[in-house]
């Protein structure tokens, strides 16, 4: 095994460089856009998720559009953010940007949800895939993934009732 790394950033033989650099100074913020009025205090059934996301039409949707639910300590709702919006049939979702904006809404669980256009709720396997890399990914980062609901025209498949989370 060869240990002799030798990072030219950190070369100790290296001459000391004159040149400057300059350093971006940022922060992060959460920025309440909008509001919605839903008449549930907490979610706490997979049937009162749904009710929530049709509420905000997702089910009507012409592309597949995924979305993340932040949650508090009783499960009432203190966020919802627009994660990623696809095509007909599919949508791009990373887990670091799942749980960014949880993190910002000090979330202490979410749910997820997204539309089949198609109106057929049976998830695909990169559904299922996705679904088990988040919550994987949120068990790593203390932050419970309670579902994943895939919201159709008539009605909805809950990964948690299918016994898949």
């Amino acid at each position: 095994m060869n240990n002799n790394l030798s990072l030219p950033l950190f070369n100790q033989n290296a001459e000391r460089s004159e040149t400057t650099a300059s350093v971006p100074l940022y922060s992060v913020r959460l920025v309440r856009e909008s509001s919605i009025t839903f008449i549930h205090p907490a979610i706490t059934r997979c049937d009162i998720a749904y009710d929530f996301f049709c509420k905000i039409g997702l089910q009507d949707k012409a592309s597949e559009e995924f979305y993340a639910l932040y949650l508090d300590t009783k499960n009432k709702i203190i966020g919802l953010e627009m994660i990623s919006r696809g095509t007909l049939n599919a949508s791009l979702v990373h887990p670091r940007e799942v749980f960014k904006g949880a993190f910002l809404a000090n979330a202490n669980s979410i749910m997820l949800a997204h539309n089949h256009p198609s109106g057929n709720t049976e998830p695909s396997s990169a559904d299922k895939l996705v679904t088990s890399r988040l919550v994987k990914a949120g068990k790593l980062l203390d932050l419970q993934v309670l579902d994943h609901i895939i919201v159709g025209d008539k009605g909805y498949y809950s990964f948690r009732e299918s016994g898949l989370i």
